[in-house]
């Protein structure tokens, strides 16, 4: 049963459209940051992979990854605010999706300051695009907004990942890394 419910959540998210990479047109203030993460499914992919990649690995590793990615996101969401370049933006993102997603889905142990690294660096590529698609005024609450939703958006991966885990076992965590995968791999060939 578990496998057939992971399968068929890799056959969803292997079926989205490439056209989720486009954010357009956001509004200003808390709610518009808060609805950004949650609108582009490459960014909902890899916030939901970091909190999966942390409940496999347990420890320290449930705090320091989302934290990690979410402060890396801000620095970067500045950078882009104030129109400073960081190249390949959206391949990083993407890579990002992939990545993490593989980390789950083979169980990657890397230490943990090389996990975070990791993660941080995807976090500032995401915060990037946060930035540069913000608003020009009121850039303190929609920071605040699309800060919240990611760190959330990585609890729900988390709680996921350790509810899955405790129930049936690290391979259907594998699975959901596998979907992860999928699904960014449809973004780019989608």
């Amino acid at each position: 049963m578990a496998i057939r419910s992971s399968l068929l959540l890799s056959a969803v998210l292997a079926a989205l459209p490439a056209a989720v990479l486009a954010h357009e047109g956001h509004g200003s203030g808390f709610l518009a940051g808060a609805g950004h993460p949650i609108g582009g499914t490459d960014h909902l992919l890899a916030m939901l992979a970091v909190g999966l990649w942390a409940a496999m690995l347990g420890g320290r590793a449930l705090w320091v990854l989302p934290l990690a990615f979410v402060t890396a996101m801000l620095a970067g969401g500045g950078m882009g605010h104030a129109g400073l370049p960081l190249p390949g933006v959206e391949p990083m993102i993407l890579a990002s999706v992939i990545l993490v997603g593989v980390a789950a889905a083979l169980a990657l142990r890397l230490p943990l300051g090389w996990a975070a690294l990791g993660v941080a660096a995807f976090g500032l590529f995401h915060g990037h695009a946060h930035g540069m698609e913000g608003p020009q005024d009121g850039l303190a609450l929609f920071a605040a907004g699309f800060a919240l939703a990611t760190l959330a958006l990585h609890m729900a991966g988390l709680g996921i990942g350790l509810a899955l885990n405790a129930l049936a076992g690290r391979g259907v965590l594998r699975m959901l890394g596998l979907g992860t995968v999928l699904g960014g791999l449809s973004l780019i060939f989608g």
